[in-house]
C-alpha cells in the first residue's frame, strides 16, 4: 500500500494517529487543570510507566489542552547533567516576558523578571541583553539564597502571582522526571506544596519511569498527597485493537481479525511496538486488506528496525559490566527478579554488583519495583539481549 499514506508513527513523542486507551487519564487531568484555574483544590499529576507507553505523547497532549484553554505552558525535558534551573529558566522568563505585555499587570510581571534575575544569579544563568534594556534588576532578597527549594517556591509563587492577576494559568510539563536530583525534587515538591496553599494557578504535570515513585516518597514524605500517579502500561486488547485498526480504516483500507491477533500476541500491546508493527505492515501489504502472512513479514522488519534504533542506543549508553548485569537479569527470564539471583548468575556477591545495579537505575534501564527486586524499563528489552550477546561465565 502507498507508504506516503502510512498513519502510523513511530517514534520518541511522535503522537500516535489514534491515542487509544487514554481518555480516562486526559479527562482527570483536564478536570484538575480547569480546577486550579478557579482557584479550586486539585492536585499535579505524574505519569508513571516503562519506555515505549506514551508518557511523552500524553505530556504532549496534556500541554495541547491547556494551550486551547489559553492557559500559559511550559514543556521541557529533564536530561542527564542539567540542573533543573538551568532547565526552567529560559521557559520562565519567556513566560513572564508574555505576561509583561499583557493589560494591568505590568507591575507584578516586572517583578516576576527581578525576582527571576535573582533566581539566576544562583544557577549561574548568563544574561540577555534585552533583560539590560528593560531594567529588570534583581530584587535582593527573593529567591536568590542559594537553597533550591526556598528558591524555587518563592520563584514559582511570584510567577503565579502574575499569571493570576492576568487571569490564566501556567501548566509545567517535565518530562524523564527520574533524572531530577533528590533534591530537585523536593525543590519542586515544596513549590507546588506552598503554590496549592495559596491557591495560586500553577500546575505540575510530571512523566517518568516508575523509579519516580522512590524518588517521589525520598524526597518529601508528604509527596503523594500533592500528586495524582497515573500509571501507564500495555494497552487492553479492545484499546490495542483501535490503535491499529482504526488508523487503517481512516485511509479506507482494512485488517483481518488475524492479522490484528498476530500484532497483539507480538507487541503484547505496547504503545510503541503498535505502532511500529503497523508501520512496517501497511508497507508489506501490496492491498487491503492486511493479513496475518503479512505480520510475519513486518516482524522481521520490525525487531530488525528496533534493534538498530530503539534497543540498541540504550544498549550502547552501558559499560561492559552493566552489559554482563543486564544479560544475566535477562537470562533469568520476564518481570521482577531477585537481585541474589543475578549475582549468583554472575558469580559475585550481591554486594559487589550493587554500584552496578544503582547505576543502572540512574541511567534508566532498570528499577526496582520492591526492595531487593529488580525489573527492565524497557518492554522485550531481554530478548534483545539474548539476541545480542552471551553471558559471560
Amino acid at each position: 500500500m502507498d507508504p506516503v499514506r502510512n498513519p502510523f508513527a513511530p517514534g520518541a513523542g511522535n503522537p500516535p494517529p489514534e491515542l487509544a486507551g487514554r481518555a480516562a487519564l486526559l479527562e482527570k487531568v483536564t478536570i484538575a487543570m480547569d480546577r486550579i484555574a478557579q482557584g479550586r483544590p486539585a492536585k499535579s499529576a505524574i505519569i508513571v510507566g516503562l519506555r515505549g507507553v506514551g508518557k511523552t505523547v500524553l505530556l504532549t497532549r496534556i500541554e495541547e489542552i491547556a494551550r486551547n484553554r489559553q492557559f500559559k505552558t511550559i514543556m521541557i525535558e529533564a536530561p542527564e547533567g542539567k540542573s533543573l534551573g538551568q532547565l526552567l529558566y529560559p521557559s520562565l522568563r519567556k513566560i513572564l516576558f508574555a505576561l509583561d505585555l499583557m493589560a494591568n499587570i505590568g507591575d507584578r510581571a516586572k517583578r516576576g523578571l527581578r525576582v527571576l534575575r535573582s533566581f539566576a544569579g544562583t544557577i549561574q544563568v548568563k544574561f540577555q541583553e534585552f533583560d539590560f534594556i528593560l531594567g529588570n534588576e534583581a530584587e535582593k532578597g527573593v529567591a536568590d539564597s542559594g537553597d533550591l527549594e526556598a528558591d524555587l517556591s518563592s520563584l514559582l509563587v511570584v510567577i503565579a502571582e502574575a499569571a493570576k492577576a492576568a487571569g490564566t494559568s501556567l501548566v509545567v510539563c517535565i518530562d524523564e522526571l527520574q533524572y531530577l536530583k533528590q533534591s530537585e525534587f523536593s525543590a519542586l515538591i515544596m513549590a507546588i506544596h506552598r503554590i496549592n496553599q495559596l491557591q495560586l494557578p500553577l500546575m505540575i504535570v510530571g512523566a517518568g519511569l516508575p523509579q519516580i515513585l522512590a524518588l517521589a516518597g525520598q524526597a518529601k514524605s508528604y509527596a503523594e498527597r500533592l500528586f495524582d500517579y497515573a500509571h501507564v502500561g500495555a494497552l487492553e486488547q479492545e484499546e490495542a485493537r483501535a490503535a491499529i485498526r482504526t488508523p487503517i480504516r481512516s485511509e479506507g483500507y482494512e485488517i483481518t481479525d488475524a492479522a490484528l491477533n498476530a500484532i497483539l500476541l507480538t507487541t503484547r500491546g505496547y504503545p510503541y511496538f503498535l505502532q511500529q508493527w503497523g508501520y512496517e505492515a501497511w508497507n508489506i501489504a501490496q492491498s487491503s486488506p492486511i493479513e496475518d502472512h503479512h505480520i510475519q513479514g513486518a516482524t522481521v522488519a520490525a525487531i530488525k528496525t528496533l534493534d538498530d534504533g530503539f534497543f540498541r542506543v540504550r544498549f550502547d549508553r552501558c559499560t561492559p559490566s552493566e552489559k554482563q548485569y543486564l544479560r544475566a537479569l535477562a537470562e533469568l527470564g520476564e518481570g521482577a527478579q531477585r537481585s541474589g539471583d543475578i549475582a549468583d548468575l554472575l558469580g559475585v556477591k550481591v554486594s559487589s554488583v550493587a554500584p552496578t545495579r544503582s547505576k543502572l537505575i540512574a541511567k534508566g534501564m532498570i528499577y526496582s519495583p520492591q526492595h531487593g527486586d529488580t525489573e527492565f524499563t524497557v518492554p522485550m528489552f531481554d530478548q534483545y539481549l539474548k539476541r545480542t550477546m552471551r553471558l559471560e561465565p
